[in-house]
C-alpha cells in the first residue's frame, strides 16, 4: 500500500491548552509571549503526517517484518503478535514552522517558538491518531518508538523510514546521520492496536521525564516480555 499523507492538519491552539502543554503557568508574566506567538503562528503553520497500512510478521522472537523492513526488538515482537496489521509513521509540527522558529531574533523568541512548535505536533499526533481509529475502526491504540527503549534503539529510524517512502519529499521530515530528525518537533514510530493500554512510559526508568504518562514498572518487561 501507498503512504497516506495527511496534509490539511488544523492548527487551532487554545491558550489554556497550549500553555498546559508548554507547563506555563497563564497568569505568568510570560503568558502574553506565548499568545502573541499562537496568533503569530496560526497562518504559519501546516502540520503533517505520513503512515502506511502494513501486514505485520512476527519472526523468531525478537523480530518483526513490515514488508521488506525488518525490526528488531522484543517488546515491539511481543506488542506486535497478536495483530494483523499496524500503521508505522511520521507526525511533525511542519517544516513551516520550524523554518519561522529559527528566523526569530532573539534566544527568548526562539524558546518560546519552540513552545509553539510543539503545541503544533501535539495538534497533529491528536488529528493523526483520531484519524486512524476512525477510518480503520480501530479500538484502543498505542505506539512504540525508535529510541525511546533500549529495546527499540534509535537506530530503528532506518527501516521505519524506508518502509514510509521518503518522508523527507513527502511532509519535510528529513533523517539526520545521528537519527534525529528536523523539523525536531517531530515523532516517528508504529501505532498498533492494543486493548492493554501499553505505554512506553511503563518501562522507561528516566527519572524527571516532563513527557511522562505512566509510572515506571520495573516487573512490566520479567512479566510481559523477557
Amino acid at each position: 500500500m501507498e503512504p497516506i499523507i495527511l496534509d490539511q492538519i488544523p492548527f487551532e491552539p487554545n491558550f489554556e491548552e497550549a500553555a498546559k502543554i508548554v507547563n506555563l503557568r497563564p497568569e505568568s508574566s510570560s503568558a502574553e509571549d506565548l499568545k502573541a506567538l499562537l496568533d503569530a503562528a496560526r497562518p504559519v503553520a501546516k502540520p503533517k503526517a505520513m503512515f502506511k497500512v502494513v501486514q505485520v510478521e512476527p519472526r523468531g522472537e525478537n523480530q518483526v517484518v513490515c514488508e521488506e523492513s525488518i525490526f528488531n526488538s522484543r517488546i515491539l515482537h511481543v506488542n506486535l503478535s497478536s495483530v494483523h496489521r499496524a500503521f508505522p509513521f511520521v507526525v511533525t509540527c511542519g517544516r513551516e514552522m520550524y523554518d519561522w522558529k529559527i528566523s526569530q531574533d532573539d534566544t527568548l523568541t526562539q524558546y518560546y517558538a519552540e513552545m509553539v512548535n510543539a503545541v503544533a505536533l501535539y495538534s497533529a499526533i491528536e488529528f493523526f491518531i483520531n484519524h486512524l481509529e476512525i477510518t480503520y475502526r480501530l479500538g484502543n491504540t498505542s505506539s512504540m518508538n525508535p529510541g525511546s527503549l533500549d529495546n527499540w534503539p534509535i537506530q530503528e529510524q532506518i527501516p521505519l523510514f524506508k518502509l514510509l517512502g521518503d518522508p523527507e519529499k513527502s511532509i519535510g521530515v528529513q533523517l539526520m546521520d545521528s537519527m534525529l530528525m528536523i523539523p525536531n518537533q517531530s515523532v516517528s514510530g508504529i501505532r498498533f492496536e492494543n486493548e492493554k493500554n501499553y505505554t512506553n512510559c511503563e518501562l522507561c526508568p528516566m527519572d524527571g521525564c516532563p513527557s511522562r504518562k505512566a509510572p515506571y514498572d520495573e516487573n512490566l518487561f520479567t512479566d510481559n516480555y523477557a
